[in-house]
């Protein structure tokens, strides 16, 4: 690597300068490797053009949306509204990491490749939910504007380290996010389509997970309080849009994504790859905060057990219900 730190478990010397010029061979290494296995897709092609007509406005003949001309379940319509919302918020992601890890160098050759390959999952899904009558347009195109107005500023955006721990399981939980709502849309040409971004969003992931690696190797204690910080306090970054809470809980029930998702397929494939829990050669700050990881991913667990039993119970009360 380019510099290294003369005490491997000491705080002291890292600025977000120092980090970035250490891990510029990382990212300019990483960039390379994806940029190999990365395939190019066409948004286009995943979208049923064929299923698609005029709305009113403009057009004399244009059709209104009702909801019975949409294949998609009710749990999928919800999901890929927040889903695309987030997509949506590009224009404020992209300033968000070009402020922070800059435009020049591999750094910056990264977060433009990233923001390119970013803007087709948002020009997918709302090509998809247009044509395919499956939401209604006047309600998405009113989010939008409410939900982009009102801007984006990360939790992590005072420190290189902190943004870089989040992508990590940020880019993760989105790909389960996604993967999930394919599964559970009851519709095929939109499991496809949504199988598609999910492997963008997986190798988004592998990019940032590798970084987060390196940079535990060169500042181990800093990190390790970044990835604590980060797993504590983690919030999807489409928090903001109108009604999430209520969309969260709904998403919960319907196994798109909830504690024990976000507990097993998140949080732990990134901390046991790593092996972030078993690091040794931390300081007195980087043990703390190891520890302090440990406990929350037991307390997290527990209530993610919690809510399994509640699931449960309410799947068999639906049941009886149904056969009742």
């Amino acid at each position: 690597m380019t510099l290294t730190s003369p005490h491997l478990g000491s705080s002291a010397g890292w600025t977000d300068a120092r980090l970035l010029y250490a891990l510029e061979e990382v990212v300019e290494k990483e960039l390379d490797r994806h940029l190999k296995v990365a395939k190019d897709w066409m948004p286009h092609e995943y979208v049923p053009w064929s299923d698609g007509r005029n709305f009113p406005g403009f057009f004399e003949d244009g059709e209104a949306w009702d909801p019975a001309q949409s294949k998609v379940t009710d749990i999928g319509k919800i999901a890929l509204v927040v889903n695309l919302l987030t997509e949506d918020n590009l224009p404020s992601y992209h300033h968000e990491i070009a402020s922070l890890f800059g435009r020049d160098g591999a750094w910056g050759t990264w977060v433009h490749r990233w923001t390119a390959e970013e803007g087709r999952h948002g020009i997918v899904m709302r090509d998809y939910l247009l044509a395919s009558r499956a939401v209604d347009p006047d309600k998405l195109e009113q989010f939008r504007m409410s939900h982009m107005s009102e801007g984006f500023e990360s939790d992590n955006r005072h420190s290189m380290l902190h943004s870089v721990a989040y992508v990590s399981f940020q880019e993760l939980a989105t790909r389960i996010s996604h993967r999930n709502t394919g599964h559970q849309s009851g519709d095929p040409v939109c499991d496809r389509m949504l199988a598609r971004i999910a492997l963008d969003e997986n190798l988004h992931m592998i990019f940032y997970r590798n970084l987060l690696k390196a940079a535990l190797e060169i500042a181990p204690d800093l990190a390790m309080q970044a990835v604590r910080d980060v797993v504590v306090d983690f919030r999807m970054p489409g928090h903001g849009i109108p009604g999430f809470e209520r969309a969260a809980a709904q998403m919960a029930i319907g196994e798109v994504y909830n504690l024990r998702i976000h507990h097993d397929d998140v949080l732990a494939p990134v901390i046991r790859h790593l092996r972030i829990l078993e690091l040794d050669g931390l300081g007195p700050d980087g043990l703390r905060a190891q520890e302090e990881l440990g406990l929350f991913m037991n307390g997290l667990d527990t209530e993610a057990a919690k809510f399994d039993e509640k699931l449960a119970a309410r799947k068999a009360r639906m049941a009886a219900r149904a056969t009742g």
